[in-house]
Protein backbone atom coordinates (compact mmCIF):
# COMPACT_ATOMS: atom_id res chain seq x y z
CA UNK A 1 0.00 0.00 0.00
CA UNK A 2 1.51 3.46 -0.98
CA UNK A 3 0.50 7.08 1.06
CA UNK A 4 -0.51 9.82 -0.63
CA UNK A 5 3.74 10.99 -0.92
CA UNK A 6 4.29 7.33 -2.68
CA UNK A 7 6.24 5.96 0.52
CA UNK A 8 5.15 2.77 1.90
CA UNK A 9 2.72 2.87 4.73
CA UNK A 10 4.78 0.55 6.47
CA UNK A 11 8.27 2.92 6.87
CA UNK A 12 5.84 5.96 8.06
CA UNK A 13 4.40 3.94 11.09
CA UNK A 14 7.73 2.45 11.93
CA UNK A 15 9.30 6.76 11.65
CA UNK A 16 5.92 7.63 14.03
CA UNK A 17 7.24 4.99 16.54
CA UNK A 18 10.56 5.74 16.43
CA UNK A 19 10.57 9.27 16.69
CA UNK A 20 8.40 8.87 19.71
CA UNK A 21 10.28 6.34 21.30
CA UNK A 22 13.59 9.31 20.90
CA UNK A 23 11.62 11.66 22.69
CA UNK A 24 10.63 9.44 25.39
CA UNK A 25 14.23 8.55 25.86
CA UNK A 26 15.69 11.92 25.66
CA UNK A 27 13.21 13.11 28.14
CA UNK A 28 14.03 10.23 30.57
CA UNK A 29 17.92 10.37 29.94
CA UNK A 30 18.01 14.41 30.32
CA UNK A 31 21.23 13.90 32.20
CA UNK A 32 22.72 12.59 29.32
CA UNK A 33 25.67 14.63 27.69
CA UNK A 34 24.40 15.55 23.86
CA UNK A 35 27.50 13.25 22.69
CA UNK A 36 25.45 10.24 23.76
CA UNK A 37 22.06 11.34 23.00
CA UNK A 38 22.85 12.12 19.52
CA UNK A 39 24.66 8.65 19.49
CA UNK A 40 21.30 6.60 20.13
CA UNK A 41 19.55 8.37 18.34
CA UNK A 42 21.61 7.36 15.67
CA UNK A 43 21.58 4.07 16.54
CA UNK A 44 17.53 4.06 17.01
CA UNK A 45 16.98 5.79 13.30
CA UNK A 46 19.39 3.33 11.32
CA UNK A 47 16.97 0.48 11.04
CA UNK A 48 14.33 2.68 9.68
CA UNK A 49 16.74 3.88 6.75
CA UNK A 50 17.53 0.37 6.26
CA UNK A 51 13.79 -0.38 6.21
CA UNK A 52 13.08 1.87 3.21
CA UNK A 53 16.38 1.38 1.04
CA UNK A 54 15.14 -2.65 0.70
CA UNK A 55 11.42 -1.00 0.30
CA UNK A 56 12.51 1.14 -2.40
CA UNK A 57 15.13 -1.54 -3.90
CA UNK A 58 11.88 -3.97 -3.88
CA UNK A 59 10.00 -1.87 -5.35
CA UNK A 60 11.87 -0.44 -8.40
CA UNK A 61 10.85 -2.42 -11.76
CA UNK A 62 13.46 -3.22 -14.31
CA UNK A 63 13.06 -2.59 -17.42
CA UNK A 64 11.94 -5.67 -19.60
CA UNK A 65 13.57 -6.79 -22.78
CA UNK A 66 11.68 -9.78 -24.81
CA UNK A 67 13.53 -11.34 -27.20
CA UNK A 68 12.14 -14.07 -30.14
CA UNK A 69 14.61 -16.36 -30.86
CA UNK A 70 15.06 -19.42 -33.43
CA UNK A 71 14.44 -23.08 -31.22
CA UNK A 72 18.19 -23.79 -31.59
CA UNK A 73 19.55 -20.64 -29.90
CA UNK A 74 17.96 -21.82 -26.92
CA UNK A 75 20.34 -23.00 -24.48
CA UNK A 76 23.02 -20.23 -25.51
CA UNK A 77 21.00 -16.85 -25.36
CA UNK A 78 19.50 -18.12 -22.36
CA UNK A 79 23.13 -18.10 -21.04
CA UNK A 80 23.99 -14.88 -22.76
CA UNK A 81 20.43 -13.43 -21.19
CA UNK A 82 21.56 -14.01 -17.78
CA UNK A 83 25.05 -12.43 -18.78
CA UNK A 84 24.04 -9.32 -19.77
CA UNK A 85 21.21 -9.94 -16.57
CA UNK A 86 24.49 -9.02 -14.54
CA UNK A 87 25.83 -6.86 -16.53
CA UNK A 88 22.69 -4.64 -16.31
CA UNK A 89 20.67 -4.95 -12.96
CA UNK A 90 18.17 -3.02 -14.46
CA UNK A 91 17.13 -5.39 -17.56
CA UNK A 92 15.30 -8.55 -17.31
CA UNK A 93 15.42 -10.52 -20.62
CA UNK A 94 12.68 -12.47 -21.66
CA UNK A 95 13.15 -14.93 -24.33
CA UNK A 96 10.22 -16.63 -26.54
CA UNK A 97 12.24 -19.54 -28.91
CA UNK A 98 10.12 -21.56 -31.39
CA UNK A 99 10.27 -21.80 -35.42
CA UNK A 100 11.42 -18.39 -37.12
CA UNK A 101 8.31 -18.96 -39.23
CA UNK A 102 6.09 -19.03 -36.41
CA UNK A 103 7.67 -15.69 -34.61
CA UNK A 104 7.53 -13.79 -37.45
CA UNK A 105 4.19 -14.65 -37.55
CA UNK A 106 3.52 -13.53 -34.02
CA UNK A 107 5.91 -10.52 -34.39
CA UNK A 108 3.35 -9.68 -37.76
CA UNK A 109 0.01 -10.13 -35.83
CA UNK A 110 1.00 -7.42 -32.90
CA UNK A 111 2.97 -10.00 -30.41
CA UNK A 112 5.47 -7.38 -28.71
CA UNK A 113 8.97 -7.82 -29.59
CA UNK A 114 12.14 -5.88 -29.00
CA UNK A 115 14.41 -8.21 -30.84
CA UNK A 116 14.46 -11.29 -33.31
CA UNK A 117 16.84 -13.22 -33.99
CA UNK A 118 16.21 -15.91 -36.47
CA UNK A 119 18.08 -18.80 -38.43
CA UNK A 120 17.88 -17.18 -41.96
CA UNK A 121 17.14 -13.98 -43.33
CA UNK A 122 13.74 -15.40 -46.02
CA UNK A 123 11.75 -14.99 -42.17
CA UNK A 124 12.91 -11.15 -41.50
CA UNK A 125 11.49 -10.21 -45.01
CA UNK A 126 7.78 -10.35 -44.25
CA UNK A 127 8.81 -7.76 -41.21
CA UNK A 128 11.18 -5.79 -43.20
CA UNK A 129 8.09 -5.65 -45.60
CA UNK A 130 5.88 -4.79 -42.92
CA UNK A 131 8.20 -1.93 -42.10
CA UNK A 132 8.32 -3.46 -38.65
CA UNK A 133 12.42 -3.72 -39.19
CA UNK A 134 14.66 -1.56 -41.14
CA UNK A 135 16.42 -3.88 -44.33
CA UNK A 136 19.94 -3.02 -43.30
CA UNK A 137 19.29 -3.26 -39.79
CA UNK A 138 19.32 -6.85 -39.76
CA UNK A 139 22.83 -8.28 -38.60
CA UNK A 140 24.87 -11.86 -39.01
CA UNK A 141 25.49 -12.82 -35.41
CA UNK A 142 26.62 -16.25 -36.06
CA UNK A 143 27.04 -19.55 -38.16
CA UNK A 144 25.39 -22.97 -37.70
CA UNK A 145 25.49 -26.01 -39.83
CA UNK A 146 24.17 -29.42 -40.37
CA UNK A 147 24.94 -32.62 -39.06
CA UNK A 148 22.78 -36.13 -39.09
CA UNK A 149 22.17 -38.49 -35.52
CA UNK A 150 21.12 -41.44 -34.49
CA UNK A 151 20.27 -42.60 -31.03
CA UNK A 152 22.95 -43.64 -29.08
CA UNK A 153 22.66 -47.35 -29.77
CA UNK A 154 22.14 -46.54 -33.60
CA UNK A 155 20.83 -49.91 -34.01
CA UNK A 156 19.62 -49.33 -37.72
CA UNK A 157 23.22 -49.36 -38.46
CA UNK A 158 23.86 -45.63 -39.95
CA UNK A 159 27.23 -44.70 -40.91
CA UNK A 160 27.39 -42.26 -43.98
CA UNK A 161 24.74 -40.47 -45.94
CA UNK A 162 24.69 -43.41 -48.01
CA UNK A 163 22.93 -45.19 -45.70
CA UNK A 164 19.93 -42.71 -45.09
CA UNK A 165 18.56 -44.04 -48.88
CA UNK A 166 18.34 -47.70 -46.98
CA UNK A 167 14.80 -48.87 -47.19
CA UNK A 168 12.61 -49.19 -44.14
CA UNK A 169 14.76 -46.36 -42.17
CA UNK A 170 12.83 -43.93 -40.44
CA UNK A 171 13.87 -40.56 -40.78
CA UNK A 172 12.78 -37.44 -39.37
CA UNK A 173 13.06 -33.93 -40.61
CA UNK A 174 12.51 -30.33 -39.45
CA UNK A 175 9.52 -28.95 -41.93
CA UNK A 176 10.66 -27.24 -45.03
CA UNK A 177 8.60 -24.04 -43.81
CA UNK A 178 11.49 -23.54 -40.97
CA UNK A 179 15.48 -23.05 -42.24
CA UNK A 180 16.89 -26.69 -40.77
CA UNK A 181 13.91 -28.07 -42.52
CA UNK A 182 15.12 -26.12 -45.76
CA UNK A 183 18.58 -26.46 -45.32
CA UNK A 184 17.99 -30.18 -44.69
CA UNK A 185 16.51 -30.51 -48.30
CA UNK A 186 19.62 -28.30 -49.75
CA UNK A 187 22.20 -30.97 -48.25
CA UNK A 188 20.23 -33.74 -50.22
CA UNK A 189 20.34 -31.69 -53.44
CA UNK A 190 24.15 -30.80 -52.65
CA UNK A 191 24.55 -34.48 -52.08
CA UNK A 192 23.33 -35.86 -55.35
CA UNK A 193 25.25 -32.85 -56.94
CA UNK A 194 28.82 -34.00 -55.58
CA UNK A 195 28.47 -37.72 -55.10
CA UNK A 196 28.23 -39.09 -58.61
CA UNK A 197 28.34 -42.56 -56.89
CA UNK A 198 25.34 -42.39 -55.08
CA UNK A 199 22.40 -44.67 -55.76
CA UNK A 200 20.48 -43.42 -58.42
CA UNK A 201 17.36 -41.21 -56.84
CA UNK A 202 19.20 -41.04 -54.16
CA UNK A 203 17.06 -37.89 -52.60
CA UNK A 204 13.93 -39.50 -53.71
CA UNK A 205 14.81 -42.74 -51.48
CA UNK A 206 15.84 -40.58 -48.59
CA UNK A 207 12.40 -38.78 -48.71
CA UNK A 208 10.56 -41.85 -48.77
CA UNK A 209 12.25 -42.85 -45.09
CA UNK A 210 11.31 -39.76 -43.74
CA UNK A 211 7.74 -40.61 -41.19
CA UNK A 212 7.35 -36.86 -39.70
CA UNK A 213 8.64 -33.23 -40.44
CA UNK A 214 8.13 -31.36 -37.37
CA UNK A 215 7.66 -27.56 -36.65
CA UNK A 216 11.22 -27.06 -35.15
CA UNK A 217 14.66 -28.23 -35.02
CA UNK A 218 14.26 -28.77 -31.39
CA UNK A 219 11.36 -31.43 -32.10
CA UNK A 220 13.89 -33.55 -34.88
CA UNK A 221 16.72 -33.73 -32.14
CA UNK A 222 14.14 -34.90 -29.26
CA UNK A 223 11.95 -37.89 -31.51
CA UNK A 224 15.90 -38.83 -31.86
CA UNK A 225 16.98 -39.01 -28.50
CA UNK A 226 14.43 -40.73 -27.54
CA UNK A 227 14.32 -43.88 -30.04
CA UNK A 228 11.23 -42.61 -32.24
CA UNK A 229 13.15 -42.69 -35.27
CA UNK A 230 16.81 -43.67 -36.54
CA UNK A 231 17.74 -40.77 -37.51
CA UNK A 232 17.35 -37.25 -37.88
CA UNK A 233 19.23 -34.06 -39.13
CA UNK A 234 19.67 -31.31 -36.87
CA UNK A 235 22.04 -27.85 -36.26
CA UNK A 236 25.33 -28.65 -34.69
CA UNK A 237 24.91 -26.47 -32.17
CA UNK A 238 21.70 -28.56 -30.83
CA UNK A 239 23.95 -31.42 -29.93
CA UNK A 240 24.84 -29.85 -26.33
CA UNK A 241 27.84 -31.01 -23.40
CA UNK A 242 25.73 -32.69 -21.59
CA UNK A 243 23.49 -34.76 -24.26
CA UNK A 244 26.87 -35.59 -27.01
CA UNK A 245 26.50 -39.06 -25.35
CA UNK A 246 23.22 -39.94 -25.75
CA UNK A 247 23.01 -39.78 -29.69
CA UNK A 248 25.82 -40.73 -32.21
CA UNK A 249 26.72 -37.79 -35.02
CA UNK A 250 27.51 -38.23 -38.50
CA UNK A 251 29.18 -35.64 -39.82
CA UNK A 252 28.63 -33.75 -43.43
CA UNK A 253 31.20 -32.92 -45.54
CA UNK A 254 32.04 -29.41 -46.76
CA UNK A 255 30.68 -29.98 -49.72
CA UNK A 256 27.51 -31.39 -49.24
CA UNK A 257 26.62 -29.05 -46.12
CA UNK A 258 25.40 -25.73 -45.34
CA UNK A 259 26.49 -22.90 -43.59
CA UNK A 260 23.42 -20.93 -41.77
CA UNK A 261 23.34 -17.56 -41.34
CA UNK A 262 21.65 -16.08 -38.30
CA UNK A 263 20.16 -12.74 -38.20
CA UNK A 264 19.26 -10.60 -35.53
CA UNK A 265 17.24 -6.70 -35.32
CA UNK A 266 15.78 -4.72 -32.97
CA UNK A 267 12.37 -4.07 -33.97
CA UNK A 268 11.10 -0.82 -34.74
CA UNK A 269 7.92 -1.69 -32.83
CA UNK A 270 10.55 -1.76 -29.05
CA UNK A 271 9.82 0.25 -26.49
CA UNK A 272 13.23 0.08 -24.84
CA UNK A 273 15.06 0.35 -28.32
CA UNK A 274 18.47 1.35 -26.70
CA UNK A 275 18.40 -1.36 -24.60
CA UNK A 276 17.55 -3.46 -27.00
CA UNK A 277 20.65 -2.07 -29.45
CA UNK A 278 22.96 -2.78 -26.03
CA UNK A 279 21.88 -6.27 -25.87
CA UNK A 280 22.79 -6.68 -29.83
CA UNK A 281 25.99 -5.24 -29.36
CA UNK A 282 26.82 -8.15 -26.96
CA UNK A 283 25.91 -10.78 -28.63
CA UNK A 284 28.06 -9.82 -31.11
CA UNK A 285 30.87 -9.35 -29.10
CA UNK A 286 33.64 -10.95 -27.38
CA UNK A 287 31.65 -12.30 -24.86
CA UNK A 288 28.57 -12.85 -26.43
CA UNK A 289 30.48 -15.26 -29.43
CA UNK A 290 32.44 -16.66 -27.00
CA UNK A 291 29.34 -18.00 -25.53
CA UNK A 292 27.57 -19.10 -28.62
CA UNK A 293 30.87 -21.09 -29.80
CA UNK A 294 30.57 -22.96 -26.64
CA UNK A 295 27.16 -24.25 -27.78
CA UNK A 296 28.59 -25.41 -31.33
CA UNK A 297 27.87 -22.29 -33.13
CA UNK A 298 30.40 -20.47 -35.61
CA UNK A 299 31.64 -17.05 -34.18
CA UNK A 300 31.56 -14.21 -37.00
CA UNK A 301 34.41 -13.04 -34.99
CA UNK A 302 37.62 -14.75 -33.96
CA UNK A 303 37.28 -15.09 -30.73
CA UNK A 304 40.72 -16.53 -30.05
CA UNK A 305 42.69 -13.62 -31.29
CA UNK A 306 40.31 -11.18 -29.44
CA UNK A 307 41.59 -12.57 -25.85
Amino acid sequence: MYGENGMTEHPKTIFRILVSACNCCIKKHMKMTMKKALFFFAAMIFPFFLNVAAVMAQSSPKSGLTVFAAASLTESFREIGKTFERAHPDVEVTFNFGGSPQLARQILDGAQADIAAFASAKQLRPLAQAKLIHGRAAQIFVHNRLVIITPSDNSAGIHSIDDLARPGLKITFADSSVPAGQYALQFLDNAAKSRKDLAPGFREQVLKNVISYEENVKAVYNKVLLGECDAGIVYASDISRDSSRRVQQIPISNDQNIVADYFIAVLNTSRVAETAKTFVDFVLAHEGQEILSRYGFQSVINTDSTK
